[in-house]
């Protein structure tokens, strides 16, 4: 059986997972003293946990694919733009800022996309953060639709390329994680993104994670293959999975071990988030977690 219903509610259950995980990596950007302890001592930060713009733009995700069962786009553009006016503070990036300020003005999204860097458009990992839901929810119904409604996802505000493989690669993830459930594998988890995913530097960043050890420090993977400080695609992602299929059996250790490696927390702990699923997120954890709004 594939209802609706169910795809709901495993859009619902990645979002649980996603929103723990960015409000856990969102009070770890602190003193290197206090980061440095809570890492020896696997101290949970106090709560509330606030969550980001990881977690608002998420819920416009579920919001959309609850009433149209798919990502339409313009949709989920206007929910992108109401959620940011109704609370800017959430985290958002600049140049996320200019272009949900710019479809709330009435500015077509194709538009206020395409226009970031100079035409380029984004490829920042703002696509990727959110896509979880979107492999969740279509995680049963194929490879290529996982793709297609991923990549219209992310096209919303990402117009390059890599911002949208990003997002691909995130929801392939969540549909190898929804399919196998117990008996997913660490490396099948990468070697299934990597043979589904387009070529190009999310593509190849992610390759180069597949063939490191999993007995490496994430701390030192961060350095290699980046840890979202620049924000994009390449530079979070291939971390991000790495570290999700290094503990697919815990939440807590792939979270631990994600912020070890710094960088982007909130992001990068949201997209490891994806791999875990409801279950195993302690009690604590989510009790600490500001409550998740009710969906429109």
């Amino acid at each position: 059986m594939n209802s609706h219903n169910e795809k709901l509610q495993r859009a619902c259950l990645a979002l649980e997972g996603l929103s723990v995980g960015d409000g856990f990596g969102e009070q770890c950007f602190t003193s290197d003293e206090v980061m440095s302890l809570r890492l020896e001592t696997r101290q949970i930060p106090p709560p509330p946990w606030f969550f980001t713009d990881d977690t608002i733009m998420s819920i416009s995700i579920v919001e959309v694919l609850q009433q149209y069962g798919i990502i339409q786009q313009d949709a989920l553009a206007a929910a992108f733009a109401h959620r940011y006016a109704a609370d800017p503070f959430r985290g958002y990036g600049g140049t996320a800022h200019r272009i949900l300020r710019a479809i709330g003005e009435g500015v077509p999204w194709e538009q206020a996309a395409g226009e970031a860097f100079d035409g380029m458009g984004s490829m920042g990992n703002g696509g990727a953060m959110r896509a979880a839901p979107v492999g969740a929810y279509f995680a049963k119904e194929g490879v290529a639709a996982v793709v297609e409604q991923a990549k219209r996802s992310a096209a919303v505000t990402h117009a390059h390329e890599e911002g949208q493989a990003g997002a691909v690669a995130v929801a392939l993830a969540a549909m190898y994680a929804v399919q196998h459930g117990a008996r997913a594998e660490s490396r099948g988890l990468l070697e299934f993104v990597l043979e589904h995913l387009t070529p190009g530097d999310t593509h190849t960043a992610l390759r180069r994670a597949l063939n490191i050890p999993f007995s490496r420090s994430p701390a030192v993977i961060a350095q290699m293959l980046g840890s979202g400080e620049k924000v994009i695609s390449q530079d979070t992602v291939p971390f991000s999975l790495w570290c999700a299929a290094r503990h697919l059996d815990s939440f807590p250790s792939a979270l631990w071990s994600t912020v070890s490696g710094l960088g982007d927390r909130d992001t990068t702990c949201a997209i490891v988030a994806l791999a875990v699923g409801r279950e195993g997120i302690p009690a604590d954890w989510v009790a600490s977690r500001e409550p998740l709004p009710l969906l429109n």
